[in-house]
């Protein structure tokens, strides 16, 4: 095989907006089994690096159009980080001020990356988990008179992804076979999305869902109650802190809740949180994909499930961001800052450069 060699795209582009989406698919060489086929679709290859930029970028542009975001109006949204990181690349470009709020237990650089793009930042705290930073995003709104983003409950969520993450699934997959989807939640906007789709044009295609096994809101059956604009009103009683940042709230979104009442999915399958942490580890080391905690789970799912699909199964795993935002968390814990002994032993196997011994 000769040199690699590009060509461009044949086109320039008026924004870094106009980059969303269009995220590759990606074949699984080392780590799937060998009687499945995996590929995962890798949305950190979005702008502001995760599958958020997509809703991020829609709520805005949505509101533009039908005039509830007025020029020049702050923004303000609760959110792990992904949809705030989203939001800021999105507020940065189109000049609008931006507001996160978020728990303090969610990942340092996540905050300082929203910063570093423009963006306040105000921490509530842990103990009041998701729905403290949520209550604290409404009442921001309404009393500075700021545009709530809304991302658990607007259309807009499910309507992007319907529209592109979809429609780059149908065309990467067409005329070729697509056994399982399998995607977590946070909003419920991908998968909300993408089932709208899948059902009508690819019905065959089983789409798995997942979620923490210690916060198994979905599985309970339990739905919290919702205000009359779709907005929670409670932590759901099932939900415990877990490792995968971006899924899970502590209630369950009304974009969610699509996805339930028309079984959008035909599994939920739990993953284990130390789960996730191993095989995002794997991707990194064995295929050189570097995701989160959030992507290593939904591929953990995956590989629990290839043990029972049958032979020759195609299998799509969706991987949200880059692990570039997991520096501070579990993932990287035991990662050495300084030369590990092998490193050492590297070192001084040559004469040259040699660092002082600690």
């Amino acid at each position: 095989m000769g040199i690699r060699q590009t060509t461009g795209r044949g086109q320039r582009f008026d924004s870094i907006l106009d980059t969303v989406g269009n995220t590759p698919v990606i074949r699984i060489n080392r780590i799937a089994p060998n009687n499945v086929t995996v590929y995962v679709k890798f949305e950190a290859f979005n702008p502001a690096g995760s599958v958020k930029d997509r809703l991020a970028l829609n709520i805005i542009e949505a509101a533009e159009r039908d005039g509830r975001l007025k020029p020049g109006q702050t923004v303000v949204e609760a959110t792990s980080g992904n949809t705030g990181i989203g939001l800021a690349m999105v507020c940065a470009a189109k000049g609008y001020p931006l507001v996160v709020t978020m728990a303090e237990s969610f990942s340092v650089e996540r905050r300082r990356l929203m910063r570093f793009l423009g963006a306040k930042v105000v921490l509530t705290p842990k103990a009041q988990k998701g729905f403290g930073m949520y209550t604290k995003a409404k009442e921001l709104a309404e009393q500075n008179g700021w545009f709530l983003a809304s991302q658990f409950e607007t259309p807009d969520n499910a309507d992007i992804h319907e529209n592109t993450t979809a429609r780059e699934i149908m065309g990467d997959f067409e005329g070729e076979r697509l056994d399982y989807l399998i995607t977590g939640y946070g909003t419920g906007g991908t998968v909300s999305g993408l089932g709208r789709v899948l059902r009508k044009e690819r019905p065959d295609t089983k789409i798995i869902l997942s979620e923490p096994a210690n916060a198994a809101l979905v599985g309970s059956g339990y739905i919290n109650t919702r205000n009359d604009s779709n907005q929670p009103t409670e932590s759901h009683p099932n939900f415990e802190p877990h490792p995968i940042q971006g899924w899970t709230p502590d209630f369950i979104p009304y974009v969610l809740q699509e996805t339930l009442d028309k079984k959008f999915y035909d599994e939920l399958i739990p993953v284990a949180g130390p789960d996730g942490i191993k095989w995002s580890r794997r991707l990194a080391a064995e295929e050189g994909i570097f995701t989160g905690i959030s992507g290593g789970s939904t591929f953990a799912v995956a590989m629990a499930l290839a043990e029972r699909a049958p032979e020759g199964s195609v299998m799509l795993v969706m991987l949200p961001d880059t692990g570039e935002r997991y520096l501070s968390t579990p993932l990287f814990e035991g990662v050495a800052e300084e030369m590990t002994e092998e490193e050492w032993d590297i070192s001084r196997s040559t004469p040259s450069a040699q660092m002082a011994a600690e």
